[in-house]
């Protein structure tokens, strides 16, 4: 049983407004077994596409290697758009060693509601999927309950967005505190078909054949990173 923790601590400045949450990263960088390509950092494995999109909506033109200077760009990128980075599970077992949601096990969440609370510039959170098993908003849902809080639904369409209220007395603020979240679609290859599927991308694909899910993410993640 391999045991996955997660290499990185979470991402947070005191000024940050969205919070990028995820599961895991693959295996390799808890082990430190990177590819040629990967970065060392958040999202930094070059099969993710995370940063590929970001890339393209900013024209950053990234390095994509294991240097610091990799990790720097990204980390600077991150402080100026006022984005951090936590990651709803701090770590799992898997019996099989590769990076699939669903073959996690012994799942343990970080209290990604405490350090909402901790950093109250925060109002935004960008899930790196949606609510499939073993998903950030399937853990994150979960983890809400441990609060007795409860994602609203905002807006039906993918994205999917919902909300939720931390309440005044706990946070000692004027009014209560709405958490907008926002359910991007998935890096990962197999988001691939689900996305085929949409009417919107049917419809931009057979306006312009050369539209591909690439092209769709970064449509998608441009209005919100």
């Amino acid at each position: 049983m391999f045991f996955h923790k997660h290499p990185y601590a979470p991402f947070i400045q005191e000024d940050t407004k969205k919070l990028i949450v995820g599961t895991l990263p693959p295996p390799r960088f808890s082990s430190g077994e990177l590819l040629e390509k990967d970065v060392n950092f958040c999202y930094g494995s070059y099969y993710n596409s995370l940063w590929l999109f970001i890339d393209k909506i900013h024209s950053l033109n990234l390095r994509y290697d294991n240097s610091q200077e990799a990790i720097e760009e990204r980390k600077a990128f991150l402080i100026k758009n006022n984005i951090g980075v936590c990651d709803i599970v701090e770590s799992a077992k898997r019996e099989k060693v590769d990076a699939s949601d669903l073959g996690m096990q012994n799942i343990k969440l970080r209290d990604v509601v405490g350090y909402i609370k901790q950093y109250p510039s925060i109002n935004t959170i960008l899930f790196t999927g949606g609510n499939s098993k073993n998903g950030p908003e399937y853990f994150f849902r979960r983890h809400l309950k441990d609060y007795n809080l409860k994602l609203e639904l905002v807006n039906n369409e993918v994205p999917r967005i919902h909300k939720f209220t931390l309440p005044n007395p706990e946070l000692q603020l004027e009014s209560d505190r709405i958490i907008k979240t926002v359910s991007l679609t998935s890096g990962s290859g197999a988001a691939n078909i689900s996305i085929s599927r949409l009417p919107l991308y049917k419809q931009l694909k057979a306006k312009n054949p050369k539209f591909n899910t690439f092209d769709f993410r970064v449509m998608q993640y441009s209005e919100f990173i």
